[in-house]
């Protein structure tokens, strides 16, 4: 409703009948100020059902307790006394709040109260119905996961298209085009919920395409012939290929795989950051793009609609002016519309909220297991719990594509990369986050207890089974140069695989298995009583492997932290300035 119709007696804007409940944190539907709050969830979160007490708290109001087996009259008015005012109803005083110790029972007043009930329920309802059916779903087969689970960590793909749709986009994206993969990130939440990282996918990144199944309008099912040494944009879009596909060339790429998408496009940006009446940037300097009409004074400004839009898009502002540059900036502005998103001057404004729910679900194209609208409420409260300090933004590792003469495309950095998809696989976070301490059987955790001996005593081969490449030799310079553990050799890759590190070790080595376990930060459990080997020099020492859990280079394996060498990271808490 507009602002002009506020003030009038007969009309109420929807969104002031949704009301935070201090008690639950929850938005609930307030027909009336005295009527009691509906159970229906709002679009913010889903409303727990009125407890006991307070439900014999909110009747007590207008009722007295009527002792069993007796009637009792209504009271009389004293002679003389004015009329008594009519319970509060759509423009009634709002009760005094009381607060209630005790559980009561609920008690009706009547016919009146449970119809405002059943109408609360019903407008609740079909609101929450109305957002459903704002979603658009895409059935992608097993490319994504059959249900989404609260208690796991879980990998969303977030696709945004440049297929033009909405008034005003005639600028943007490939005339008739159905859509490619033009800015996409891999948002990674930890089961814990304490981190999460969001890694950006370069479009013009070369990959390998592989043969998709997709699902044909007529229900059919169609394989889609995969493309080897191409853009990553043409996994979406080109031949027919459905966000499954874009998916599928996401896990081949970088051995991770997303358990669910969220596709968007142009307009997106545009209707969210009105939703919210604009989200602040900073550019170092001032900006005034032709091709994309973007004009910004050196500083800090707020944009919203046309004008966040061309701030996401523009190439030629920034840096290189290269989509990589680019990237930086969409980091960047994602960061401020989640600072923004989750304010308390959003989340306490009924209004932006509201606007906001319909501005993402009329937004989105996600898979069918999360198609529900209180799927996609279950996967914005868990987002919430992550704090903002600790969701990490980084790019995947590039250099510039060997096979082209005029650089225009870029291949994965192998040296780089597979410690960042590595760490985001085993649910490692970026950030400096506490650890959970997790309680091991007394006999385990009592390998750690005990004399160590010096570092220099220490005698130890080191196996790559399973990290990085060079990990080995990096944690050998390491070992050496920063520990003090001269005695130690690279004894080149192991056998196996592992998904842990073990250190193995003789029984007459405990104190030096102490030692080192102190100085990489192993558990109970990663140390493997059993038998010295020999070492180079013909002397006995022990066998550490080192699996895919290998964080790095002198980082503890008892840490948190992931180490991310030579790779740009910035946090979604922190505001920047694009150059």
């Amino acid at each position: 409703m507009d602002a002009q119709g506020r003030g009038r007696a007969d009309d109420v804007d929807p969104a002031d009948q949704w009301v935070l409940n201090p008690n639950t944190g929850e938005y609930e539907l307030r027909l009336s100020p005295s009527a009691p709050q509906s159970g229906i969830p709002g679009p913010r979160r889903a409303a727990a059902a009125p407890s006991a007490s307070r439900r014999g708290a909110q009747a007590s109001r207008t009722t007295a307790p009527v002792a069993p087996g007796r009637d009792v009259p209504p009271p009389r008015r004293r002679r003389g006394a004015p009329p008594e005012e009519p319970l509060p109803g759509r423009r009634g005083r709002r009760p005094v709040k009381q607060k209630s110790k005790a559980k009561k029972a609920l008690l009706w007043t009547g016919g009146t109260m449970a119809f405002v009930l059943v109408a609360g329920a019903a407008t609740g309802y079909f609101y929450l119905k109305h957002l459903e059916g704002n979603v658009g779903t895409t059935d992608v087969g097993d490319a994504a996961a059959s249900n989404f689970s609260k208690d796991e960590a879980f990998n969303i793909l977030i696709i945004g298209t440049d297929k033009r749709t909405g008034e005003g986009n005639e600028g943007y994206g490939d005339a008739g085009s159905v859509g490619h993969a033009d800015t996409n990130i891999l948002l990674h939440v930890a089961k814990d919920r304490t981190n999460a990282t969001a890694l950006s996918i370069p479009r013009d990144l070369i990959v390998d395409i592989p043969d998709c199944k997709t699902k044909q309008e007529d229900g059919t099912d169609t394989v889609v012939a995969g493309q080897d040494g191409v853009r990553f944009n043409r996994s979406l879009g080109e031949r027919g290929r459905d966000a499954g596909c874009t998916m599928r060339t996401v896990e081949a790429a970088t051995g991770i795989k997303p358990d669910h998408f969220v596709m968007a496009d142009f307009n997106a940006v545009k209707t969210l950051t009105t939703a919210v009446d604009g989200v602040e940037v900073c550019v170092e300097n001032a900006v005034n793009d032709k091709k994309s009409k973007l004009v910004l004074p050196a500083g800090t400004s707020k944009v919203e609609g046309e004008r966040a839009l061309a701030f996401v898009r523009t190439r030629h502002a920034f840096g290189n002016e290269g989509d990589l540059d680019r990237i930086k900036v969409q980091q960047q502005f994602l960061g401020s519309l989640m600072r923004k998103m989750t304010s308390g001057d959003t989340l306490t404004s009924p209004t932006k909220l509201l606007k906001l729910a319909e501005a993402a679900t009329n937004a989105l194209t996600v898979d069918e297991a999360i198609g529900k609208v209180g799927t996609l409420k279950d996967i914005a409260l868990e987002l919430k719990k992550v704090p903002t300090k600790n969701i990490s933004f980084m790019t995947i590792p590039v250099v510039d594509n060997p096979a082209e003469t005029v650089k225009a495309t870029v291949v994965v950095d192998r040296t780089r990369a597979p410690a960042i998809f590595d760490a985001i696989a085993g649910d490692v976070s970026f950030t400096e986050v506490k650890a959970q301490e997790k309680k091991e059987k007394a006999e385990v955790a009592a390998r750690l207890k005990g004399t160590k001996s010096a570092a220099s005593d220490v005698r130890v081969r080191i196996l790559n089974g399973g990290a990085a490449g060079g990990s080995a030799q990096q944690q050998l310079a390491h070992l050496q140069t920063e520990e003090g553990v001269t005695k130690s050799e690279n004894a080149g890759n192991a056998e196996a695989t592992l998904a842990k590190t073990t250190l193995e070790y003789a029984p007459d080595q405990a104190d030096q298995a102490r030692r080192l376990a102190d100085i990489m930060g192993l558990s109970g459990s990663a140390m493997k009583p059993g038998k010295s080997v020999t070492n180079s020099q013909g002397l006995p020492a022990m066998t550490l492997t080192l699996g895919k859990d290998f964080k790095g280079a002198g980082v503890k394996l008892n840490s948190s932290t992931a180490a991310a060498p030579g790779v740009d990271k910035s946090t979604a808490d922190k505001a920047q300035c694009a150059s």
